[in-house]
Formats: C-alpha cells, structure tokens, sequence
C-alpha cells in the first residue's frame, strides 16, 4: 500500500503540531481536524461563517489529496456550545445536501477557537 503524506496545503494556516494536513491511504483520504482560520490565523466573526470557513478549508485539504466534499464517507465535527448545533446544521445541510455522510458531533473545549472538523473521504476515481 502506498501511503502520501501532505504535510502543508497553499493558503491554509500550517499545521501547530507535529501532524500532517491529510493522510491519502488504499483510495482513502484522512484529514486533520480544520479550524475556521486563514492561513494569517484570522476568524470570521458569525459562527455561520466560522462553520463555512472550516468547511472550506476541509475542501482544499481534499482537493489537495485529489478528492472533494462530494467524496465525504464521515465527518468529525466539535463544537464548544450545545446552542451551535443548529446553526452548524444549517451549513452542514447546505454542504452536504440530501445524502449527507455519516456523522460524530461532540461538545468539548478547544484551544481559542468555536470548532474543529476533520473527515474521511475516498479519492476521486478509486473504485474499491
């Protein structure tokens, strides 16, 4: 099995840790959790928007890894607040239509920022 690692992807903030952005693996594609920052570290105000940008850093992670959010098989998602279930849903929705990926939603505190997003995706063209 080849394994490819992709350490950095152009405009998002470098990793903060010793960890890769995405693992591409046996046709499947494996990603850190994203933050709703830039690659200057700076955060949309709405939580709405924070979701957005998270999500898409998420896309030029797999887009990096020659996959796309239609590509999606489960998503990770924590939250710091119950009260932001419903307004990540809606973007979420928007995201991910009417046959989402399955998906694990988890309160919990994080390091200065309203949430993190990581998922598993299958490489575009791999047919297992």
């Amino acid at each position: 099995m080849t394994i490819r690692r992709i350490g950095t992807v152009d405009g998002l903030a470098a990793p903060v840790g010793p960890f890769s952005h995405a693992v591409v693996a046996d046709g499947l594609v494996f990603t850190s959790g994203q933050l709703p920052v830039d690659a200057d570290g700076t955060q949309p105000q709405g939580f709405e928007e924070q979701v957005q940008a998270a999500i898409d850093n998420l896309r030029r992670v797999l887009e990096e890894a020659g996959s796309g959010i239609e590509q999606v098989l489960s998503v990770r998602t924590f939250l710091t607040d119950p009260a932001q279930l419903e307004p990540y849903n809606r973007v979420y929705q928007r995201t991910f239509g009417e046959h989402p990926p399955t998906r694990t939603t988890v309160c919990a505190t994080l390091w200065g920022v309203s949430l993190e997003i990581d998922c598993i995706a299958r490489v575009r063209g791999e047919v297992r």
